[in-house]
């Protein structure tokens, strides 16, 4: 099973992800895509850390999810992916072109192959007005791009709004 939970910030998909994960029945492992390059970003990764459950696995990795993914992925087991906006900036970070298309190919490809249960979760950007800045509209798009490719290969995928799920694709759990 492959879901999509989008969000804007503080929208609720991370606690409707862990919720979901923690209800699955089913061995845990979060993979955290996060760096903490500042003290507030530090702050969040700690306030997630503190709301997981001590027996779940934790992986920490900003660039090579598809790797990970194939990596952890298991019959029995349900991995927890936060974020991939995240991800996604830390690839544009990196400011090499063939490197975010390489990793954004990888997990396209990855995502169809995948045993167990798997959850995603990013945050939707495209709901306002166009930012200003090419790094920043250049954000916007690919995070969209990735979203459509992304959604369109899963079982389900839900928009969180206010704390509240919204089903967009898939059967309700």
């Amino acid at each position: 099973m492959l879901e999509l939970i989008l969000g804007g910030a503080r929208s609720g998909k991370s606690r409707l992800a862990e919720k979901l994960a923690g209800e699955s029945g089913l061995a845990v492992t979060y993979i955290a895509t996060s760096q903490p390059l500042d003290g507030e970003m530090g702050a969040r990764i700690r306030e997630h850390r503190a709301r997981r459950p001590a027996g779940w696995g934790l992986v920490e990795e900003p660039v090579e999810l598809a790797r990970v993914l194939r990596e952890q992925a298991a019959e029995g087991r349900c991995l927890l992916v936060d974020c991939l906006t995240l991800w996604l900036t830390n690839l544009l970070m990196l400011e090499d072109d063939a490197r975010l298309a390489a990793e954004r190919d990888a997990l396209l490809e990855t995502l169809g192959e995948l045993p167990g249960r798997i959850i995603l979760v990013s945050n939707e950007t495209g709901l306002g007005v166009v930012p200003l800045g090419e790094l920043t509209r250049r954000y916007v798009d690919e995070a969209g791009w990735l979203h459509q490719a992304i959604a369109e290969r899963c079982q389900r995928v839900t928009f969180t709004v206010a704390g509240l799920p919204m089903l967009l694709k898939g059967e309700a759990s």
